[in-house]
Parts: C-alpha cells; structure tokens; sequence
C-alpha cells in the first residue's frame, strides 16, 4: 500500500509540475521580455522614458506609451518597426557605424546551437521578436 500510495503520490507531483510550467509558459509575455531586456534601460520599464540610464544620455528618452496620441490616434507600426531595425535613425540610438540600437538586429538572434538547424531562418526569428515588441508597445498606450 505504501508503494501504491508514493506512486500516486509522484505522479501527482509529476502532473501538478506540469500544469505550473503550462500556466507560467501561458503569462509570458515575449514583447514586454524584449522590451524590458533592450529598451528598460533608457525608456523606463513602463515605456515612459525615465529608464535607470536616462541622467547618462545626451537626449532624453522618449515616452513610448504617447505613440498613438502624437500620430493622431493611431499606432504607428511601419514606423515604430523601421526604428528598431535601423533604417530610421534615431540620434539617441547611435549612428549605423556604432549603434546603440541601430542596425544591429544580431542581438535577437537565439543562441548560435540553433543555427545548426538548416531549416532555421535567423531573419524570420529577428522579424518576430521586434514585431513583439511592437505589439507590446500598442499594448502599453495611453487611452
């Protein structure tokens, strides 16, 4: 019987590991992630603009959540992207040459063991993620 009973015992441990790991995978949010591991830093973790490095910088920080307000209203994806990708530069973000953002779209690449994988498309993975950002970024508007 005690056997009987360490077995369910394990197998209930087992199953309700399970469902912690499927509900914690559920309330992740890739953008806000991102957002807080490239941009927190100077734009604040709320996209305000007051990130811990803001007194470092030469131009102050903008407030991410006024995007849509100060483009009439509507969230400006194309350009939003264009910025985090390096064809809009931003003189807080550094020239091209030596981006602070820039053009540098390496860093959300995933470790280089998954580039083995020849069906792996590096630029597809680099598109998803700013595109996550993006939409965390519509998310955190102010109404």
């Amino acid at each position: 019987m005690t056997k009987t009973a360490l077995k369910w015992l394990m197998v209930a441990h087992f199953t309700v590991g399970i469902v912690n790991a499927a509900a914690a995978a559920q309330d992740t949010d890739a953008g806000q992630l991102m957002f807080r591991s490239y941009c927190a830093s100077c734009h604040g973790i709320d996209g305000k603009g007051k990130g811990p490095l803001r007194d470092q910088l030469k131009v102050a920080p903008s407030d991410l959540t006024v995007l849509s307000r100060k483009n009439g209203g509507v969230f400006p994806v194309g350009a939003i992207y264009e910025i985090i990708d390096g064809r809009t530069a931003i003189a807080a973000h550094g020239t091209r040459e030596m981006p602070v953002w820039g053009t540098n779209t390496s860093r959300f690449l995933p470790p280089s063991d998954i580039l083995i994988d020849p069906s792996y498309d590096p630029e597809a993975v680099v598109r998803a993620r700013i595109l996550s950002i993006i939409d965390y970024l519509n998310r955190i508007q102010e109404k």
